[in-house]
């Protein structure tokens, strides 16, 4: 149990970011499954309609450190090529 005022207050804040993460994590892993489904099904044109807004979303959690920048690069670059090669 936390016994300063201030670690108080570090436990209430790590809740509140936890739960924030926890969305931005589930955000992301919905973004890379709706892909992966548009590419098993042969659905190029709705991949490529969605790769924008996936790309977004990738950056923006890679910015807020739940996942590194170096993974969200990688994922959209090997989607990228799946997408627009050929």
């Amino acid at each position: 149990m936390p016994n300063t005022k201030s670690a108080i207050r570090r436990v209430r804040r790590v809740k509140k970011q936890t739960q924030v993460n926890r969305i931005r994590k589930s955000k992301y892993k919905k973004a890379v499954k709706q892909m992966e489904t548009y590419l098993n099904a042969k659905e190029k044109e709705k991949a490529k309609k969605f790769f924008s807004k996936f790309q977004s979303i990738l950056m923006q959690v890679a910015k807020s450190g739940v996942i590194s920048k170096n993974t969200s690069s990688r994922k959209i670059s090997r989607i990228s090529k799946k997408i627009f090669s050929k």
